[in-house]
């Protein structure tokens, strides 16, 4: 026996099995919400700090004439941005571990079997990722520079590697070509990439063009392509969308599984 649950125009089958109903989700749409948490509450953040604390949040050591907010200043100076950015990332932390889980056995799935050393390496990189963006979104750089500082490098650099790796280990050690829509999920993957390292150096150049010359409007363009660097890094976790698009989250009186 089974019927079927409709949210909008999409239907989640729900098994009537021996012990209760299981509702199973399409685990690629678990992952989109999952990214879009921090996703919609950063836009928020920049946006509000734009309009509300326009002066305070683009002022720098070079009292110079600047036009963006660097990210640090819209997520972790202000109110209420600072509780929304810290709530979006609260209540996202935990799926964030699920979909990384759920990367460890894609990646046993498709890559061989030689490989699984890299790609647990790929998955702890993603979990080292997301504790690091935990620590520098609840413990900020006034209230505790050097830890903050500490988390900021270590989410930077996780990031910057689990990303390398996850095309790497895509691209070279499939053990069957993909399928249409991971195809695509690798090409997207790998543009990405490519935005997020080329936005990551210009950010670095005009950080310290900033602190040498003091121009105005020089760091603004690092704002910018901070941002850059925060939105592909985001839009890179969205491709999980694609990745689990035949993969399913089942919820029923047992917990959580996965098919």
């Amino acid at each position: 026996m089974s019927t079927t649950i409709t949210l909008g125009q999409d239907y989640l089958p729900l098994h009537h099995k021996k012990k209760g109903y299981t509702l199973s989700i399409p685990f690629g749409k678990v992952a989109w919400v999952t990214v879009s948490l921090p996703l919609t509450s950063f836009i928020f953040c920049v946006i509000w700090s734009i309009l509300f604390n326009f002066e305070r949040s683009t002022y720098t050591h070079c009292q110079v004439k600047n036009y963006l907010p660097s990210i640090s200043a819209a997520i972790g100076v202000f109110t209420p941005q600072r509780y929304v950015w810290r709530t979006a990332i609260a209540v996202h932390a935990l799926p964030r571990l699920l979909v990384a889980k759920m990367y460890h056995r894609y990646y046993q799935s498709v890559l061989y079997p030689g490989i699984h050393f890299l790609a647990a390496i790929a998955c702890w990189l993603n979990v080292m990722e997301n504790l690091a963006l935990i620590g520098l979104t609840f413990i900020s750089s006034a209230e505790n520079y050097a830890i903050h500082e500490k988390c900021f490098i270590t989410f930077m650099i996780t990031s910057e590697l689990y990303m390398l790796l996850t095309c790497y280990l895509l691209r070279k050690f499939r053990r069957f070509p993909p399928d249409n829509v991971e195809s695509r999920s690798l090409k997207i993957k790998h543009q990405l990439l490519v935005i997020n390292l080329t936005s990551f150096a210009m950010a670095g150049y005009f950080f310290k063009r900033h602190n040498w010359y003091c121009e105005p409007g020089v760091y603004s363009i690092f704002a910018f392509f901070e941002y850059i660097v925060v939105l592909t890094n985001m839009a890179f976790h969205m491709t999980a969308f694609w990745d689990f698009h035949d993969r399913s989250l089942e919820v029923g009186p047992l917990g959580f599984g996965h098919s």
